[in-house]
């Protein structure tokens, strides 16, 4: 069994690829927006397009988010999920890591996804972008037995992927 891309402690068969496979089986907006990071991981551009809310246009910007699920993602760390004005607005804070030219990202957002036809979708979110980058170090990435594993999986990295 897989560990989930998404960091819950689930395996991907149980939490996200489920989702991938039927999108109305994400009922709340923190199960989508999870999907949606593991669809980053797993390179599945037509999920990630196809869960933008359809005012969003996604398709015209398919080369964008294919260069977005194709970058070197780390981790997510799901901060708050809150619902919003009505029963089919709602809220995900998280932060998302990739890594570039020996630099580590953070995109911090606070996402607002609504309900529409059976299914949640991603609309914006407003970005926190006070989060500055970090130089990776060869120690910076090297992770430790004891330490949690990278693959998000809430686990030891020895019992996971070490």
């Amino acid at each position: 069994m897989k560990p989930c891309y998404c960091g819950s402690n689930l395996n991907y068969q149980e939490c996200c690829q489920p989702i991938h496979n039927d999108v109305t089986l994400a009922k709340k907006p923190e199960q989508l927006m999870r999907a949606r990071y593991s669809a980053h991981l797993t390179k599945n551009v037509d999920f990630v397009v196809a869960t933008y809310h359809p005012s969003c246009n996604a398709e015209q910007d398919r080369q964008a988010i294919a260069d977005s699920v194709n970058s070197d993602w780390a981790r997510l760390e799901v901060i708050n999920s809150e619902d919003g004005l009505h029963e089919n607005e709602g809220y995900v804070s998280f932060r998302a890591f990739l890594r570039e030219n020996g630099m580590e990202y953070c995109l911090a957002e606070r996402s607002r996804f609504l309900f529409e036809n059976g299914q949640w979708f991603y609309v914006d979110g407003e970005i926190d972008d006070t989060i500055p980058p970090k130089q990776l170090t060869a120690e910076s990435s090297k992770v430790g037995r004891n330490d949690p594993c990278p693959c998000g999986s809430g686990k030891k990295h020895k019992k996971c992927c070490g």
